[in-house]
C-alpha cells in the first residue's frame, strides 16, 4: 500500500484535490488621516482670521462711535457701525463652525470696500492721517485675511480692490497723502501675506505628500510582513503534519503499513482539512489550555506521555501557538527517539504559563543542529514568538531532552 493511498483512504478527498493549509489574507491597517499638515494649516488659517475679524470689528466699532466730530454724520455712522459689528460676529461664527469659503471672503471684501468709500462721512479729519484710523485698521485686516483664506488668483485682485477703494475714499476726504501712505502699507501687507501663504501651502503640500508616501510604504510593509508570517505558518503546519509523518516513515520510527501509521495519517489529514476551513474567528476569549494539550497528545497515539496538567485558560491564539509547539516537540520525540516516553507538564502562576515537554530519549548536542533545520527554529521557537512567548531547549546526550514553553500572561 502506497503512502498516497493511505492519505486518500483516510479522508474524503479524491486524488488530485489534496488541500493545502489556508493562508490568512493579510489585514490592511486602519485608514489614517491623509493630510494632517494640511488639516492643521486649515485650522490655523480659519481660526486666526475669524478671531482677527471679530477683534477688529469690535475695536473699530468702539473707536468709530467714540469719535463723531464733523463731518462725521451720525445718521450714516451708526448704521455703518451696526452693519460692521453684525458682520464681524457672523463672520467669526460662520468661519469657526463651517470654515471660510468663497462667499465669506467675497462678503468681507465687499463690506470693507464699501466702508472705505464712505471714509469722508465716517472718519474725522483729525484722525485720518498717520494710517491710524479705524478704517485703515479694517482695510489692513481684510487684505491680510483674504490672502490667508483664498487662492492667490482671487486673493490678490481682492486685495487690490480694497486698496483702490481706500485710496478713493481717502482722496475724497481731502487727504491724498494718507491715501498714498496707507496704499503703500496695504500693498506691502498684501504682497507679504500672499507670499507667506504660498510658501506655507507649498511646504505643507510637500509634508502631506511625504506623509502619504510614508503611509503607503508602511501599509505595504505590514502586508508583506503579514504575508510572510502566513507563509511561515503554512510551512510550520506542513512540517508538523505531512513532512513530519513522512520523515518518521523514512527514519523507521513508524512502520509504513501499520495501524499506527494509518492513525497518524488520519490525524494529519484532519488537521490539514481544518486549516483549509476559512471562517470568521469567534473572538479571542480564553479557552482551556489543558484541554487543548490533551487533544494534542491524542494526535500521537504511538507515544507514551505522562500528563501533569494544571487547569489553565488562555486566549485562543495563545492556545493555538502553545498547542502546536507542544505537538512539534512531542513529534520530535517520536521522530528522533523511538521507544522513548515523555512527560507533558502545564503550570501557571501570577507571572505566566509554562509548558514543559521532557523525554528520556538519547538526547542530542544542540551545537550540532544545522541552522537550516526547521523544527526547533520555526515550529517551536517561531510559533511561540508570534504570541509574545519564548521557547527554551535543553538536551544532554544520553540523558534526554527538555523543552520549556513560556507565555508571560495570566491564564
Amino acid at each position: 500500500m502506497s503512502i498516497y493511498t493511505v492519505w486518500t483512504r483516510t479522508g474524503s478527498l479524491s486524488e488530485g484535490h489534496f488541500p493545502m493549509p489556508a493562508v490568512a489574507t493579510p489585514t490592511m491597517p486602519p485608514p489614517t488621516l491623509d493630510n494632517p499638515a494640511g488639516g492643521a494649516l486649515g485650522f490655523i488659517f480659519t481660526t486666526l482670521p475669524a478671531l482677527l475679524r471679530l477683534t477688529c470689528g469690535l475695536f473699530a466699532a468702539g473707536v468709530a462711535v467714540s469719535v463723531q466730530t464733523p463731518p462725521v454724520e451720525q445718521a450714516v455712522l451708526l448704521p455703518a457701525v451696526a452693519v460692521l459689528t453684525g458682520w464681524s460676529l457672523w463672520y467669526a461664527h460662520r468661519a469657526l463652525r463651517h470654515g471660510i469659503g468663497p462667499v465669506l471672503v467675497a462678503g468681507d471684501v465687499a463690506v470693507t470696500a464699501l466702508t472705505c468709500l464712505l471714509i469722508p462721512v465716517l472718519v474725522a479729519p483729525e484722525v485720518l492721517p498717520g494710517e491710524g484710523s479705524w478704517i485703515a485698521v479694517l482695510a489692513s485686516t481684510t487684505v491680510i485675511n483674504t490672502q490667508a483664506t483664498a487662492p492667490a488668483r482671487w486673493s490678490i485682485p481682492a486685495g487690490l480692490l480694497v486698496i483702490a477703494t481706500y485710496v478713493t475714499g481717502a482722496q475724497a476726504a481731502g487727504n491724498p497723502t494718507e491715501a498714498r501712505a496707507h496704499a503703500a502699507t496695504l500693498l506691502a501687507q498684501t504682497a507679504c501675506t500672499a507670499m507667506m501663504a504660498a510658501v506655507m501651502r507649498r511646504r505643507i503640500g510637500r509634508a502631506d505628500r511625504a506623509f502619504v508616501e510614508h503611509q503607503r510604504l508602511t501599509r505595504e510593509a505590514l502586508v508583506a510582513r503579514a504575508a510572510r508570517e502566513a507563509e511561515r505558518q503554512q510551512n510550520r503546519d506542513l512540517h508538523d503534519t505531512v513532512l513530519g509523518t513522512l520523515t518518521m516513515v523514512g527514519l523507521g520510527a513508524v512502520a509504513g503499513p501499520s495501524t499506527a501509521f494509518r492513525d497518524r495519517c488520519a490525524a494529519d489529514l484532519r488537521t490539514l482539512v481544518a486549516l483549509t476551513d476559512i471562517h470568521p474567528v469567534a473572538g479571542d476569549g480564553p479557552v482551556p489550555l489543558d484541554g487543548r494539550l490533551r487533544s494534542v497528545v491524542g494526535r500521537l497515539p504511538e507515544l507514551a506521555v505522562r500528563l501533569d496538567l494544571a487547569p489553565c485558560a488562555v486566549p485562543v491564539g495563545v492556545a493555538d501557538a502553545i498547542g502546536e509547539s507542544t505537538y512539534a516537540a512531542l513529534s520530535n520525540v517520536v521522530r528522533h527517539a523511538p521507544g522513548a516516553s515523555a512527560t507533558l507538564r502545564l503550570t501557571r502562576d501570577a507571572i505566566g504559563v509554562v509548558v514543559e515537554v521532557v523525554d528520556d530519549g538519547p538526547g542530542f548536542d544542540l551545537a550540532t543542529v544545522p541552522p537550516h533545520r526547521y523544527g526547533l527554529r520555526e515550529s517551536i521557537r517561531g510559533r511561540m514568538a508570534t504570541v509574545g512567548g519564548r521557547a527554551e531547549v535543553r538536551s544532554t546526550v544520553g540523558v534526554g531532552t527538555r523543552i520549556r514553553l513560556e507565555w508571560p500572561g495570566v491564564g
